[in-house]
């Protein structure tokens, strides 16, 4: 979402560093660029105004016209003052009070609501809770349907709802029937309008007067940019948000309704939709946000993601099998399964300080994610003995494995010769390199 910001950023910070020692002059050159910067990215004019105000008065301050590396303190005053815009630090669920806790959600139609609803439920089981999904857009029959079929994909019970009665007694009538089957977290998954209209507030209002939910969340769109932050203006101006979620921030959003919400609307970004996929939702992290755009990388979201998608006792068996030089083609199978279900190779690339960004700029080196799932098709076309020993893999046993994942001979004849090499290294690896590996950490 923030790479085209990124990328201008950098830019300045780039020059900056290249004047050695800073002037107010260089400075305001630098913030006027930013300034120009931020607008392109679609961020609220006021915001930008004061933002580039309170970076000027630090900037020009003795912490960097004294430094003995001027630009760096100016990146570090960006980055704090980003950290700042978006909210200052992770803001999580209310989930405490009456029980089961209640979570209203409210956005306009076609923001992604229904399937956010399904996200929040997977997240929240994921944290131990027991969730119960409301389907109550009566309006729209096909959203009942569609919360039922997402509930049943994740394992979460769905409220049986009647389209012929009114939202508030089917809300109301959930949220009952959770607490008597011992689920403790109502997700009320509310109609949206094309736009904002008073019969759609009064409808909610009613709904929030009556329920009583710990949280009302706004979906809303991160593609439609500054008109995010308006429907956030008007929906927390009725309704009083206590968060927003941000939908498809993976696609070509330019990030400004990210950096406007919290500045204009005082309502935090709790949550942001990385991906069409259920599991693609994330907790909003201020300071994880401001390093990403500033090409700092995140690697502790890294780190969540790759604890939440490894097996810990496979990680541990697999580690096992590298002293022994036991490694086969099943167990790097396993491996790029495991890798891919953390995301697409570029997010998570990008997650690593300095990679991303470089394999931004070197066009054609960014890997290919057609060239995993063709991997792994040449090695679901082998049999198990051949995944065991590969060196058993003769002319005819590669044709017929080509034929079988649809690939070419040459295709397979480079993946064995990479897993040779790879096989070759670890071997090497192993008189050494392992023995100070953490406890379940693989080399890679």
């Amino acid at each position: 979402m923030f790479d085209n910001l990124s990328d201008r950023l950098e830019s300045v910070f780039k020059r900056l560093k290249g004047y050695g020692r800073l002037s107010e002059d260089n400075i305001q050159e630098g913030l006027r660029e930013v300034r120009l910067a931020l607008l392109e990215a679609d961020v609220n004019f006021r915001v930008v105004k004061d933002f580039v105000a309170r970076v000027r008065e630090r900037a020009v301050g003795r912490e960097v016209m004294e430094s003995l590396t001027p630009a760096q303190q100016v990146v570090k005053i960006v980055h704090d003052e980003l950290v700042a815009l978006l909210g200052g630090r992770n803001r999580q669920l209310d989930l405490s009070g009456r029980q089961p806790a209640v979570l209203l959600l409210v956005g306009l139609q076609g923001s992604g609501k229904t399937t956010t609803a399904a996200k929040l439920a997977r997240w929240l089981l994921s944290k131990g809770r027991a969730p119960y999904l409301v389907p109550a857009d009566v309006y729209r029959p096909a959203a009942v349907e569609q919360l039922r079929v997402l509930g049943e994909r994740i394992g979460v019970p769905v409220h049986p709802t009647d389209t012929s009665r009114p939202p508030v007694e089917t809300a109301r009538e959930a949220v009952a029937r959770a607490g008597l089957q011992g689920l403790d977290t109502v997700i009320v998954d509310t109609a949206g309008r094309l736009h904002v209209d008073e019969a759609l507030m009064g409808e909610l209002r009613d709904l929030k007067a009556r329920l009583e939910p710990q949280e009302i969340l706004l979906v809303a769109d991160a593609m439609t940019g500054q008109d995010a932050v308006n429907i956030a203006g008007k929906f927390d101006a009725d309704l009083s948000l206590t968060g927003v979620i941000l939908t498809k921030v993976e696609g070509d959003a330019r990030g400004g309704a990210a950096l406007s919400i919290q500045a204009v609307t005082g309502t935090p970004i709790k949550f942001v939709g990385v991906g069409e996929k259920l599991d693609q939702l994330e907790p909003f992290h201020p300071e994880r946000i401001a390093d990403r755009i500033l090409g700092m990388g995140d690697v502790l979201t890294l780190i969540e993601k790759a604890q939440a998608t490894m097996d810990r006792r496979r990680a541990q068996e697999l580690q096992e099998k590298l002293r022994k030089d036991a490694f086969t083609l099943e167990d790097f199978r396993d491996q790029l399964r495991q890798l891919r279900r953390m995301g697409s190779l570029e997010q998570v690339l990008s997650m690593i300080p300095g990679l991303g960004a470089q394999l931004k700029k070197a066009k054609g080196l960014m890997p290919d994610e057609r060239e995993l799932v063709r991997v792994e098709a040449i090695i679901d076309s082998m049999t198990p003995a051949e995944r065991r020993n590969y060196r058993v893999i003769n002319g005819s046993r590669r044709r017929r494995i080509a034929r079988g994942s649809g690939t070419t001979v040459q295709d397979v004849n480079r993946l064995l010769k990479n897993y040779a090499q790879m096989a070759k290294m670890f071997k090497k690896m192993r008189k050494g390199g392992f023995r100070n590996l953490p406890q379940g950490m693989l080399p890679w």
